[in-house]
């Protein structure tokens, strides 16, 4: 199955773009005019249209260890250097390296020089 993409708002149209002509389904929140959802509103929605977010906000990564068993996977950007070209650069080898490790209640945060995965195992079911 392919990753589908949800782009938050502090993420470039050409990152988008780039996408797009890898032939991954992506949307931004400015396309359907979502720009000012909260974080948590755009984790429901992510979840909701089963796609991985591409933030560069940090608050993601918590939003998802304290989902509730609630999963989608989070791609958080920590880049020095958040030109475009760069953030595709480094997204371009998330996706070779370790695309099918993006699923569900996983978070790859993308450093200047490499990127770490870390999923968060379902809760008990009480």
């Amino acid at each position: 199955m392919t990753t589908r993409f949800l782009a938050d708002m502090g993420v470039s149209m050409r990152v988008v773009d780039w996408l797009r002509a890898q032939g991954y389904d992506t949307i931004h929140l400015r396309d359907e005019g979502l720009d000012r959802l909260s974080n948590g509103q755009i984790f429901d929605k992510a979840l909701q249209d089963d796609r991985t977010v591409l933030t560069f906000d940090l608050d993601f990564g918590e939003i998802v260890a304290l989902s509730h068993g609630r999963k989608t996977a989070v791609i958080v950007f920590r880049l020095k250097d958040t030109r475009a070209s760069h953030v595709i650069e480094r997204l371009s080898a998330v996706l070779s390296e370790s695309g099918h490790a993006i699923a569900g209640g996983t978070v790859v945060a993308v450093e200047e020089s490499r990127h770490r995965i870390r999923r968060f195992p379902d809760e008990p079911h009480m």
